[in-house]
C-alpha cells in the first residue's frame, strides 16, 4: 500500500514538473497576469497521508475509526524490537510485515519462546488486541519485555496501523 501511494506521488510530482522544467534554463518564464500566491498557501495538504486515513476507514468497525497517524505515534515503542516492512530484517522481536493471518510462532528465520511455539492461533485483530494489552498475561513466560498498551482507543489505532502498514502489496 505504501508502495503504492508513494509511486503515486511520484508521477504526481514529474508531472508538475511537466513543461517548465523543460524551459531554457536562459529564457525568463513568462510575466504571470495573476500575482503569485505565498508558497505555503499553495502546498497541498501530503496526499498520503489522505489516502492512508482513506484506508484506515475503510477497515472493518472499531478500527475504520482510528487515526493513521495516532498509531504510527504508538508504533514508535514497537519499533526498537519490530520492523514492518516487507523483507525487513527481525529485530528482537520478528518482523510484523503479513503477521495477521499468520499462525503465532511461525515466521521463518525468528528464535520464538517455548510459550509462543507452544501456542495454536492465528493472528488477527482481537488476538492482538488481548496481547498488546498485556503480553505476559495473553500469554505468559513469553520473551516480549513490554508491559503492553493499557489504553484501549491507543490499541485500536495501533493495530489499525498495523493493518494497513503490515499488508502485503496487492
Amino acid at each position: 500500500m505504501r508502495q503504492l501511494l508513494i509511486s503515486t506521488a511520484l508521477v504526481v510530482l514529474l508531472a508538475a514538473c511537466g513543461p517548465a522544467a523543460e524551459q531554457n534554463a536562459s529564457t525568463p518564464p513568462a510575466p504571470s497576469a495573476q500575482p503569485s500566491a505565498p508558497a505555503a498557501a499553495s502546498v497541498a495538504p501530503a496526499p498520503d497521508t489522505e489516502a492512508l486515513q482513506a484506508a484506515i476507514a475503510a477497515l472493518p468497525a472499531p478500527y475504520n475509526e482510528a487515526t493513521y497517524e495516532a498509531g504510527q505515534r504508538v508504533f514508535a515503542q514497537c519499533r526498537s524490537c519490530h520492523t514492518i516492512e516487507a523483507d525487513a530484517p527481525n529485530r528482537v522481536g520478528p518482523n510484523l510485515h503479513g503477521v495477521f493471518g499468520r499462525e503465532i510462532g511461525s515466521l521463518e528465520g525468528f528464535n520464538y519462546s517455548q510459550p509462543v511455539q507452544d501456542a495454536n492461533f492465528v493472528w488477527d485483530a482481537a488476538q492482538l488486541d488481548h496481547w498488546l494489552a498485556n503480553p505476559q498475561t495473553f500469554l505468559p513466560g513469553n520473551r516480549m519485555a513490554f508491559a503492553g498498551v493499557r489504553n484501549e482507543t491507543q490499541r485500536r489505532d495501533l493495530i489499525a496501523y498495523l493493518m494497513v502498514e503490515s499488508a502485503p502489496a496487492p
